[in-house]
């Protein structure tokens, strides 16, 4: 058997044997661009929902916070303001700072929401202030953007809603 000398085959390009052409691009990005309009809406709708989940449960917690304020400070009663609830790094606690709540709640703003503490009833007692009600209200940042809802509670822990954004809490919360 005789061996042949192996030859290297020579490869010529021609544009019709590779690669994609122009419209076969241009159909892969619209078919892309059509998925993306149908999904992006979609996951808008999710990350409301998110807020408005967040903004409930960041309710409750300012609930609960109130409720061991104003066991611990009894002379205070509760708190008619957000801060006095949480507290700086380093920071004594005492009325002012009681760190009872998380530092991004304190603030006011979380996901899309700003909560507010407002309607304080106070009563005097030796010459001193003490509230004994409040309301806490959470108001999407950008209604229709950030959340649908409103949502408020009291010192009876019922988390409310307001289905237009505001904050006139008439139906309850699910």
């Amino acid at each position: 058997m005789v061996e042949r000398p192996h030859k290297k085959s020579k490869r010529v390009w021609q544009g019709n044997e590779a690669g994609f052409t122009l419209m076969e691009l241009l159909i892969v990005m619209a078919v892309i661009l059509i998925l993306l309009a149908f999904a992006i809406p979609n996951l808008i709708g999710v990350k409301k929902h998110a807020n408005e989940v967040s903004a409930r449960n960041s309710l409750k917690a300012i609930n609960t916070a109130e409720i061991q304020y104003a066991s611990t400070y009894p002379a205070e009663g509760f708190a008619c303001n957000i801060a006095a609830l949480g507290g700086g790094l380093g920071e004594p606690q005492n009325a002012q700072a009681a760190h009872m709540l998380s530092q991004d709640l304190t603030t006011g703003q979380k996901d899309g929401y700003t909560f507010t503490i407002a309607n304080c009833s106070k009563v005097s007692v030796n010459g001193k202030d003490q509230f004994t009600a409040y309301s806490v209200t959470a108001v999407p940042q950008t209604p229709g953007k950030t959340g649908d809802k409103g949502f408020c509670t009291d010192e009876s822990g019922e988390v409310r809603m307001d289905p237009q954004g505001g904050s006139a809490c008439t139906t309850a919360a699910k």
